[in-house]
């Protein structure tokens, strides 16, 4: 019984994980090609030499440091919500989130090598590329009947409904 109350809480925490997963994958080649066309490749540099001159503890907090001006701008964003400035507060959010993951995925990867030389890192990471994967697995059949859905390919729910709607559509033409 509670094995069934849970599922929809762990398949919205499996579409909330693999959404960072995501946007890790999407940000981190965006932020690459802005690495690229403006003058950070040498910052990239620079800081992959700083970082391989690091003991991996040290590298931690280069990996961790992204995360700590974004911070306030979070609380602007929930400030903005309190407030009920709805548009500003989710673009402030989102830009936030975008730029957090983003940075942090820049930052990962030249701090990557360091990091996984500690052994409890190494651990949390190998724990990390499990979870996604087990997310991927929870999630998969139901994105799968979502894309049937929309395909309506004639059968199943989705020409239900579409049946339904041409039969609401044509009542209500009649009624006028």
């Amino acid at each position: 019984m509670l094995r069934r109350l849970l599922q929809p809480v762990w398949v919205l925490l499996a579409i909330v994980f693999l959404i960072e997963a995501w946007l890790w994958d999407h940000l981190e080649p965006i932020v690459a090609k802005v690495v690229a066309a403006i003058p950070l490749a040498r910052f990239k540099q620079w800081l992959t030499e700083r970082v391989d001159a690091l003991s991996p503890a040290m590298t931690l907090i280069v990996f961790a440091v992204p995360i700590v001006p974004l911070f306030p701008l979070k609380l602007v964003g929930l400030w903005l919500l309190a407030h009920e400035y709805w548009t500003s507060a989710v673009f402030t959010i989102v830009f936030a989130k975008l730029i957090g993951v983003g940075v942090t995925a820049f930052v990962f990867d030249v701090t990557r090598a360091k990091l996984l030389e500690m052994r409890w890192f190494e651990r949390i990471y190998g724990l990390v590329l499990k979870i996604r994967a087990k997310a991927a697995e929870l999630v998969d059949p139901i994105k799968r009947r979502i894309r049937e859905l929309i395909a309506g390919d004639g059968e199943g729910w989705s020409s239900r409904t579409l049946r339904m709607i041409q039969r609401f559509r044509k009542s209500v033409h009649q009624a006028r």
